[in-house]
Parts: structure tokens; sequence; C-alpha cells
């Protein structure tokens, strides 16, 4: 007996140490990040910067700050991550519920489409010309209809769908409610952990997103996005430095620092994801885990 417990205790030592060893492992990029973000880029350039800024400084949060720019980018990608996300799950759930349904006609030739579109893109260039023609060119609309619906969301939600049982459908209609009635009444809300799952996923699509921005939209700078701005104060950074490399000496104060930038940028990107994800992880596993499969 105590042979098996001291076997036990050390599986679990084993175990822990693991998972510990794993978990530093996965944190040390964003620390790393975080660090060269905080320290003085000129002292980045000599390297060396690995959990600990060396010379504490936020210069590179104040540069990419003082863009006239960022405040009104930063909310147009706060509105387009928020109503593209709400009309998404929206969107994304309907079409999943019929699909879900065994009497709906169509049932398996919408499903066969559906994972076709998994496989088969039509490109760059069909796309551009579907959008402007369709008048979406500077509008913000471009941000919201092209990504409404995902053929690979849907799937996950339909087949969460799928393992409720069928007394909850079925009790639902014989009380005399409509399709709609069950979905936003009886389906939707045993359904959190899906949702939750596929709400963070279209959230950190839109809220990532900015070459739509650069295809459709970079005429119009009211329609500008947070992504977009720091994408062009990066290469900024870049042209800059590049310029200067020939003139660096110990005298440089103002050398523009592209690994500081893009440090920084990713901190200030990630900081908002950071913040909503602890609410929806408690979804998350389990979510993903039972929507893609059947009981």
């Amino acid at each position: 007996m105590k042979a098996v417990k001291l076997g036990d205790a050390a599986l679990s030592t084993i175990l822990y140490t693991g998972l510990a060893l794993f978990s530093l492992f996965t944190l040390y990029p964003f620390i790393n990040i975080l660090a060269v973000s905080l320290n003085d880029k000129i002292d980045t350039i000599r390297g060396g910067i690995y959990v600990w800024p060396r010379v504490w400084s936020t210069q590179n949060y104040s540069e990419i700050f003082a863009n006239p720019n960022l405040f009104g980018a930063f909310l147009m990608s706060v509105i387009r991550t928020v109503v593209g996300t709400a009309l998404g799950i929206l969107c994304t759930a309907l079409f999943a519920y019929a699909l879900s349904m065994k009497e709906f006609m169509y049932r398996k030739l919408l499903n066969g489409m559906l994972v076709v579109t998994l496989y088969v893109n039509g490109g760059l260039i069909p796309t551009y010309l579907l959008i402007k023609n369709l008048e979406l060119m500077n509008t913000f609309g471009v941000y919201i209809l092209p990504l409404l619906v995902s053929g690979f969301y849907i799937i996950i939600m339909r087949s969460y769908f799928e393992t409720l049982p069928e007394g909850l459908i079925e009790s639902a209609k014989i009380d005399g409610a409509g399709h709609f009635q069950t979905l936003f009444r009886i389906v939707m809300p045993v359904s959190l952990p899906v949702l939750a799952t596929i709400t963070l996923f279209v959230a950190v699509l839109h809220w990532n997103s900015w070459f739509d921005n650069f295809l459709y939209t970079s005429r119009e700078q009211k329609l500008s996005l947070l992504q977009y701005e720091l994408m062009k104060i990066l290469l900024s950074a870049m042209n800059q430095s590049a310029g200067q490399q020939a003139h660096i000496d110990e005298s440089t104060i103002n050398i523009a620092n592209p690994q500081s930038v893009r440090s920084a940028m990713t901190i200030i990107v990630t900081a908002p994801i950071l913040l909503v994800y602890p609410f929806l992880q408690r979804y998350f596993v389990k979510g993903m885990t039972v929507g893609a499969m059947k009981e």
C-alpha cells in the first residue's frame, strides 16, 4: 500500500513539474515582449533583455499613443468588434439551428456546401471584385458582411445543438413555441459553452483584422482601425531605423527601434483580449470539446 502511495506521489510530482515547465515555456515569450516594451529603446539594441527590463522606460508607449489617429482607430476597432461579433453569433446560431433540425429538407446539401468552404477559397482578386461590385468600398459594412458567417463555426455550433436532448425541443414545440422562440429561449441559454467559445474566436478575428482596412477603406481615415494605424507606425519605425543605421553613434537619442515598437504594439493589442478571456475561460474548453463531436 505504501509503495502504491509513493508511486502515486512520484507520478503527481512529475506531472506537476512537467505542467509547471510547460506553463513557463508558454508564458516566457509574452514576458519577454513585455520586458522589451518597457525597456529603453536605445538600450534594447544591445540585446540581452529576457524577463526584466534593464533600463525602465515608457517611451515606447508614449511615442505610440502620441499618434493623433490612434484614439479614433481604437474606437472604430471596438465598434467593429462588438457589432461584428454580435451579428456573427446571431447569424451563426440561426444557420446552425436550421441545420440541426432533422426535418429540414436541404440539411444534407447545405452541410456539404459548408464543408466545401473549408477547403476552397475564391482568392483575393475575386473577393476584391465582389466587394467592389457590391459597393462596399470605403464603407463600414465591408468589415461586417464578409465575416458574417463562417462554415467552421457553423459546423461547431450545429454539432453542439445536435447533442442537446431531443425532448427539450419537442417539449417546446408541444407548448406552442415556434422556431425563433425555441432557439432564443431554450437552445441558446443552454448552449453557453459553444456560444462563448465562438464569441471569443469571432471577437479576436475582428479585433486583429487590418488587411481589409488596407484593401477597402484606406482612403477613409474615419474608418481606420487600431491594427492598421499600429502597422503604419511600425513601418515608419522600420524605415526610420533603416535610414539611421549609417549614422548611429553614442550621442544618438531618437533612433527608432522596430523591436521596441513591435513589442509595445503587441502588448497594446493583446491587453483587451486578456481582459475578456477570463470571463469566457470556463466555457472555452467545454465548448470546443462538446461542439467538436456528437454524443
